[in-house]
């Protein structure tokens, strides 16, 4: 079979992606019903041989159908009641039901149906996968098959012969109706001294056969006792009869004698009677017209050679496939019936044979008849022996095979299929036999243990390249699989060391035993190397855990929306010291997080993430309303789109600058102890700071990088070590974050050195509250004044650079005198936005009034624009 394969697959090499598509693309051309359900059962896709089956049109919606709609009615309560409900039990159902056809309601399919449920990673079903193959011609097979078998036993019961069978030990297995009106011989004479009285007959000599004789005695030793020989039998309460017996050894198959075949023909009437021969002469007409009748109607393809190897019989089967009557063909040889020369000498070979020693032969060959009907036929041909024990005939009876090799024609087809398809995806095959021990691998699965093809395997070399830390494991999964109580699947990941490259993979494997009384016979399963796809999450996690690391310590604000539901996916830790709400309090609709937008800002926000949504990358300066406190906060955003695999805007994400001058008022406090944290909150508060609380050194550090400036106060009266270890984290990482560090009242002076080696910039001792709110109150001064950076180039040009565009509009205005009307008049905004532009101008450049602004820009180097007089001026 070929395999459309998608050309940018092929070139993925060993990728998941090249794998799903090679997959995709036999599924969708496998020559046998494969469809998929989604988690309702309803067909989400069926293959082009699938819709051939049933009926549909390649253009038919098959989502309009649900998975019993396929079935025919009188199956769809069988499949809603047991079967779909023992795929969601146990993972999978298979039987033997009928399918209906769309489109000739007349038709029904009598089909092997197998499901299987199919699970994401959590265990919640996502759908079901059907594999169907078309079981009508062998369901045909088999039921002609039983039909011969059921003539068979009417010819053997019509028969007018007794015909027994026995075992190796003389005992009775089948007999027919003749059999058993003639004698109950239960046990052969010869094995059974009380019926043997019954039995008697006499050699050339006029002497008593003893009983080990007796043709059935004989034939369990091998021998062919034909055409028999007569024994006067008297049944109890009976007169005497005369009994023909004969019989030959059973071989099934070709074995050795393992029973013997007894025919007993009643032929008292021919022993006493000479008058009766005209009738018995009749009478064996009549049989021999009976057997003729017989022959000529079995289907299979009956005849008879002479030693010349002529036919001298043929049965109407026969007859019709040559299209000759029964004086046309007797006497004919193959080379007279045209058979090929090669073909000829083959058969005319296995006459000679069956002639030369007696021997039963079996062949299949294939003949085109001259009828013009060409098929593959299985023969087996055997002696027929004269009175003096020679072989006078050779019969024969052949059967048309060739729906049968067509089938397993398929069936090979089938299986080299599944070989390539486990090729395509990388399955190793193995099985087990619990019993004995013995694994069978295919060299798939060799290689991921790091073995030569062919190299011979047991349970040492299994357990023996399993990683140390997972053996316990898989021997527990082993275990389990194998208990009759459990319901007898395998399905583990573990890592395997090669044995001769060393390399550690990772293995996924599953499985299924097989009970039978109460214990584990067999266990097939497959196994894939899945190392690729776990060093692939392991870059993923560790570049998310890269990701994450990086935005939570960063000052600004990244944040990721989905364009398409509306709503934020995700905010870094900044976000709860910009908007001053902690991240899980956070809108994550985008339309509630615009409310937070100054409303003169509003439209341009809008129109900004829209270009984002279109495709390009936006950078603006919108205004916040701080939700918690009502306070503007200027911020600047960089926005730009992400896209998918295809190239579409999946996402948008943005960078946003907190451009507000920050108040320094802010003063940390870490205290192990809750009431000694509230205690030391009030009296910071109470001195004009405000004051937020940690209940840990780790607490704190883990925030420490997204929090405004301000200072810590750290207790260590109640976990000294951890409170000194977070100066010397803040001084390692460079942080503008000072410290103070209050002690107990018995604290020494060594106590001070050290804290102040830690880091501190002050240490404090306890006393009473006054004494300690205005020390408190010099330390955190102090310590502001300390956070001020030293290097910060307060030029006025610099900061006039770091003004927006808008900001140097409004301030211009402001140099050349204007007023906000004029000014908002000029720019085309309202008054009271450059009322806003202009205290945030005021703020960004430090100024405590006009003048002093006015200043600053003029230090700059911005001056009002100048007019030319005129005459008119």
């Amino acid at each position: 079979m070929t395999l459309d394969i998608p050309r940018s697959a092929a070139g993925l090499g060993d990728s998941e992606a090249a794998f799903a598509a090679i997959a995709s693309a036999a599924v969708r051309q496998a020559p046998t019903f494969v469809g998929l359900c989604d988690a309702q059962l309803r067909l989400s896709f069926l293959n082009a041989a699938g819709r051939v089956m049933v009926g549909l049109s390649s253009g038919a919606d098959i989502t309009a159908y649900a998975l019993l709609d396929f079935f025919a009615p009188q199956h769809r309560r069988v499949v809603a009641e047991i079967g779909l409900p023992t795929m969601l039990r146990e993972g999978q159902w298979e039987g033997e039901l009928c399918f209906r056809h769309f489109t000739d309601p007349s038709r029904q399919m009598e089909v092997r149906w197998s499901a299987f449920a199919l699970r994401d990673e959590t265990g919640d079903l996502i759908g079901a996968a059907c594999f169907t193959n078309d079981i009508s011609a062998r369901k045909q097979a088999e039921q002609a098959l039983r039909s011969q078998q059921m003539l068979l036993a009417s010819v053997l019961n019509n028969l007018p012969l007794g015909i027994g069978v026995y075992d190796r030990h003389g005992d009775l297995i089948h007999s027919n109706q003749r059999m058993r009106d003639y004698t109950s011989l239960a046990r052969l004479p010869s094995r059974d001294p009380v019926s043997s009285r019954r039995w008697r007959s006499y050699d050339a000599d006029n002497q008593p056969i003893p009983p080990d004789r007796y043709p059935g005695a004989r034939a369990l030793r091998g021998e062919v006792v034909t055409p028999g020989v007569d024994f006067l039998y008297c049944e109890q309460g009976a007169a005497e009869r005369w009994m023909r017996i004969s019989a030959v050894p059973f071989r099934p198959e070709g074995e050795e004698p393992s029973g013997a075949i007894v025919v007993v023909q009643d032929v008292d009437d021919l022993k006493r009677a000479a008058e009766r021969v005209e009738l018995a002469g009749a009478e064996l007409a009549s049989q021999s017209r009976f057997f003729q009748a017989t022959l000529s109607s079995i289907p299979d393809f009956v005849y008879a050679f002479d030693p010349q190897r002529r036919f001298v019989y043929a049965n109407q089967a026969m007859l019709a496939l040559f299209g000759l009557s029964m004086e046309e063909m007797l006497g004919r040889t193959f080379a007279d019936l045209n058979y090929p020369r090669d073909l000829a000498e083959r058969l005319e070979a296995h006459i000679d044979r069956v002639l030369s020693v007696g021997a039963t032969v079996q062949d299949e060959v294939f003949y085109r008849s001259p009828t013009g009907y060409g098929a593959y036929f299985a023969f087996l041909w055997g002696p027929v022996y004269a009175e003096d024990g020679s072989i006078e005939l050779v019969v024969g009876v052949s059967r048309d095979t060739t729906e049968r090799r067509a089938m397993e024609e398929a069936l090979k087809k089938n299986e080299t299929r599944l070989r390539a398809a486990t090729e395509l995806v990388g399955l190793g095959i193995y099985s087990w036999n619990p019993v004995t021990g013995v694994l069978d691998w295919d060299d798939r699965l060799r290689a991921m243990w790091g073995l030569p093809s062919n190299v011979p395997v047991d349970t040492a070399v299994f357990e023996a390249g399993i990683h140390p830390d997972d053996l316990a494991r898989v021997q527990d999964a082993i275990a389990a699989c194998a208990d009759p109580a459990g319901d007898g699947h395998y399905n583990i990941e573990y890592r395997v060391i090669g044995r001769d490259d060393g390399v550690t993979r990772h293995i996924a494997t599953s499985g299924r035993a097989t009970f039978e009384q109460g214990r584990a016979i067999s266990f097939i399963g497959a196994a894939i190397d899945v190392s690729a796809h776990r060093r692939t999450e392991a870059a993923i996690q560790a570049s998310e855990a890269q990701f994450r690391s990086f935005t939570e310590h960063s000052s600004n604000l990244i944040w990721i929306g989905d364009p398409v539901a509306g709503t934020i996916v995700y905010r870094s830790a900044a976000f709860e010291r910009i908007w001053g709400l902690p991240c899980d309090n956070a809108p994550t609709a985008l339309a509630d997080w615009i409310e937070a937008v100054h409303p003169d800002d509003r439209q341009q926000v809008e129109r900004a993430l829209a270009t984002v949504r279109a495709g390009e990358v936006a950078q603006y300066e919108y205004r916040i309303i701080r939700p918690g406190d009502g306070k503007i906060r200027w911020l600047r955003d960089t926005s730009f789109p992400i896209r998918d695999e295809n190239g579409a805007v999946s996402r948008i994400g943005g960078i946003a600058e907190d451009l507000t001058p920050e108040d320094n008022h802010q003063v940390y406090l870490v205290s192990t102890k809750a009431a000694e944290a509230r205690h030391l909150v009030g009296l910071v508060r109470s001195v004009g700071y405000r004051a937020r609380s940690f209940e840990s050194a780790s607490a704190f550090l883990d925030i420490a990088p997204v929090l405004a400036p301000g200072c810590v106060l750290v207790d260590l009266r109640g976990a000294k070590l951890q409170g000194l270890s977070i100066p010397r984290e803040l001084k390692a990482r460079s942080s503008a974050l000072p410290a103070i560090l209050l002690d107990g009242p018995a604290a020494d002076v060594a106590s001070a050195v050290t804290a102040m080696k830690a880091g501190a910039i002050d240490y404090l001792t306890m006393t009473d509250d006054e004494s300690l709110r205005g020390r408190i109150a010099n330390a955190v001064a102090e310590c502001h004044g300390a956070a001020r950076p030293a290097a910060r180039d307060e030029s006025a040009a610099s900061r006039v650079e770091r003004l927006t565009p808008r900001e140097r509009d409004v301030l211009l205005g402001l140099v050349e005198g204007g007023t906000n009307k004029t000014i908002g008049k000029k720019l085309g905004i309202s008054p009271r936005t450059v009322e806003l532009h202009r205290a945030q101008v005021m703020n960004r450049l430090n100024a405590g009034s006009l003048t002093e602004l006015l200043q600053i820009a003029l230090a700059a180097g911005i001056k009002p624009v100048t007019r030319v007089s005129t005459p008119l001026g």
